[in-house]
């Protein structure tokens, strides 16, 4: 059974989920770290050469193979988008929403070039995007953490919502 970070591009999940991870004794996975392995570029060059589509199959290919693992796994922002890979991770086990304000992730990721729709993408288009995602986070997820506090305390939270 495995704990599912999802979220809005830089609300965390990794940062968290490391800490999760390691006060758990669990492996921790980041599936844009292994798409990267996978593909052998980075996310990038992934978009730029075969496409978000092609990157999303990939993804979606990632999240279920970390279905199973004991293991907390931070999914990439668009991860849970696809209906069918929301649905596996929720039936393997928890799907945590860390819910963070859309001001605060857009200072962390604004200038970040390994982020390829943050750096293609207005102000004004990530708030809507930003928008559209939240409320599919919050319909696929079994829990939700407002991550306000610092890294460690977040953790904590998400670790009283779930059940591994």
């Amino acid at each position: 059974m495995s704990i599912f970070l999802c979220g809005f591009m830089g609300c965390g999940k990794t940062t968290c989920g490391k800490l999760l991870a390691k006060k758990l004794g669990v492996a921790f996975y980041d599936t844009d770290e292994l798409i990267e392995e996978r593909e052998g570029m980075s996310i990038p060059e992934i978009f730029a050469q075969k496409g978000e589509p092609y990157f999303r199959e990939v993804e979606a290919e990632v999240v279920k193979s970390l279905c199973g693992k004991t293991a907390v796994v931070s999914c990439g922002g668009g991860a849970m988008l696809n209906p069918k890979t929301a649905e596996c991770a929720g039936a393997d086990g928890d799907v945590i929403f860390l819910d963070v304000d859309f001001e605060t992730c857009y200072e962390r990721i604004r200038n970040d070039e390994n982020r390829p729709i943050a750096v293609s993408s207005t102000k004004e288009e990530l708030l809507e995007r930003f928008n559209t995602r939240r409320d599919i986070y919050i319909k696929n997820s079994t829990g939700i953490v407002k991550a306000c506090g610092s890294p460690m305390e977040t953790a904590e939270e998400i670790l009283l919502q779930c059940s591994l």
